[in-house]
C-alpha cells in the first residue's frame, strides 16, 4: 500500500490487488515504529496518522525468571515521533488507501486474488487472477504479497533460507482492568510469551517448538493457560481461550531471496525476506523498501523509462539493512529463544538485559535499533 501510494504520488499509474473483501485480518503485525512515522512526516501525512486510535509504546519491558527488566527507550530518539505507535494492521492499511486515493494514478481492487504471473519472453509482463483474468502490466509487477509470495511458490527466484526454531501461538486472553505496559513479555524455563494491551482484551503471543502446534494442541486448552498464568501471575487471565479453534497458527520464517527482480519484476518487503517476529520490525523494513523502491523507480516510470536496468539497484540498496537485521534476529533465536525451548533451565537474565536494565542510558542503543533499524530512507520520490 506505502509503494502504491508513492509511485502514485509520483504519477506513476498503479494497480493494487488485494484478494480479501477488507483489511481486517487479527493477529497481525501492529507496531509502527518510529522510522515509518518519519516517512509519514516526511509526506505531510503523520498528524493525520495519529488522529487514529493507537497506544504509545516508548521502552521495552521483558520478564525472565520472574525478574523484570527494562532494555529499550525510544523516548530520546532525533524524529518526529519518538515511540512505536500500537495500531491495529487494518487501520494502519485504512490509513494508507485513504491518503493514496487522493492521487488520481491510484487504483485499489479488493477481493482479486493473483494467481499467476504471465510471462513474454523470459519477461513478467502480467498477471493472472482467480477469476480468470490476465491483465498486463505497464512496466512492472511488483510483488508484495509476503513470506508466500508467488515467486516463492512458483521458484522464479533463489531462496536462502536460514531456518527458526519456533512457531507461534496467536489468541485472545481475557482483561481484567489492568492498566498499563501495553506490551510485556516473560521468560521462564520452557516458556515464552507476549502479551499486546488490546484495551479490552490481551492479543497474546505463546511460542512453541517449530512444528510444535499439533503437541500443544494435545496437552489442552486449560495447559496452555495455566502456562499464560504462570508467566504472568499479577494478571486475571481467565476468559477468551475457549477451544483449540481459537489458536491461529504463524509458521515463523526467517529468509531472503538471492535475487529480488528479474524483467518486469520485483519482491520487496516478505516477498523479498521473510523477517522474524523479534522486535517487530518486518513491516517496517517492508516500508523502508517501498520507500527506496519509490526513490529508484518512480522518477524513470513516470518519464516511460524502462526500469528493468534499475531493479537490482533497489536489492542494492536494502540487503545491507536486512543482513544485519536477520542476523541479529537469528542470534536471538538461536542463543534465547532455541535455549528457552530446548527446556534447559532459565534462573536470571542474560548478561546483556542486566547490563541494559541497570545503566539507563545504554538502553537508547536497542531502542535506536528498533526504533529506527538500520539505514533508514528518506522519501525522494517525485510528486507528479
Amino acid at each position: 500500500m506505502m509503494a502504491g501510494l508513492l509511485f502514485a504520488r509520483a504519477g506513476v499509474t498503479v494497480q493494487i490487488f488485494e484478494k480479501h473483501a477488507d483489511f481486517f485480518r487479527d493477529f497481525r503485525g501492529d507496531t509502527v515504529h518510529p522510522s515509518t512515522m518519519e516517512i509519514l512526516d516526511q509526506l505531510g501525512m503523520l498528524g493525520r496518522f495519529l488522529v487514529r486510535p493507537y497506544d504509545k509504546v516508548q521502552g521495552a519491558q521483558v520478564r525472565v525468571a520472574g525478574r523484570d527488566y527494562t532494555v529499550g527507550d525510544l523516548s530520546h530518539l532525533d524524529t518526529p515521533a519518538p515511540f512505536i505507535a500500537m495500531m491495529p494492521q487494518w487501520e494502519f492499511l485504512d490509513f494508507l488507501r485513504d491518503e493514496a486515493a487522493a492521487f488520481p494514478a491510484f487504483a485499489l481492487e479488493m477481493e482479486a486474488e493473483v494467481t499467476g504471473l504471465v510471462e513474454e519472453n523470459d519477461r513478467v509482463v502480467g498477471v493472472r487472477l482467480a477469476d480468470g483474468r490476465e491483465l498486463r502490466a505497464g512496466k512492472l509487477v511488483l510483488m508484495t504479497d509476503g513470506r508466500g509470495s508467488l515467486v516463492r511458490q512458483q521458484s522464479l527466484l533463489p531462496v536462502t533460507q536460514l531456518g527458526a526454531p519456533m512457531d507461534i501461538f496467536w489468541f485472545h486472553l481475557g482483561k481484567a482492568d489492568n492498566p498499563g505496559d501495553k506490551l510485556r513479555g516473560a521468560v521462564d524455563t520452557g516458556r515464552m510469551a507476549v502479551l499486546i494491551d488490546r484495551r479490552t482484551y490481551w492479543q497474546a503471543a505463546f511460542i512453541i517448538p517449530k512444528g510444535g502446534a499439533e503437541d500443544v494442541k494435545a496437552r489442552g486448552i486449560e495447559w496452555l493457560r495455566a502456562q499464560m498464568q504462570a508467566l504472568f501471575p499479577e494478571l486475571d487471565l481467565s476468559g477468551g481461550l475457549n477451544s483449540t479453534d481459537d489458536l491461529f497458527l504463524l509458521s515463523v520464517a526467517l529468509d531472503r531471496l538471492d535475487r529480488w527482480s528479474r524483467p518486469g519484476l520485483l519482491a520487496i518487503g516478505d516477498a523479498a525476506h521473510a523477517m522474524s517476529p523479534i522486535g517487530g520490525i518486518g513491516i517496517n523494513l517492508a516500508i523502508q523498501d517501498a520507500v527506496a523502491a519509490a526513490n529508484i523507480l518512480a522518477g524513470p516510470l513516470a518519464r516511460g523509462e524502462d526500469p528493468d536496468p534499475l531493479l537490482a539497484k533497489v536489492q542494492a540498496r536494502r540487503e545491507f539493512p536486512t543482513r544485519v537485521i536477520q542476523a541479529g534476529q537469528k542470534l536471538a533465536q538461536d542463543n534465547v529463544i532455541g535455549a528457552v525451548l530446548s527446556g534447559e533451565p532459565i534462573t536470571e537474565a542474560p548478561w546483556l538485559l542486566r547490563v541494559l536494565d541497570r545503566f539507563p542510558l545504554l538502553r537508547r542503543i536497542p531502542g535506536r535499533i528498533i526504533g529506527l533499524g538500520v539505514r533508514r530512507e528518506r522519501v525522494r520520490s517525485p510528486r507528479g
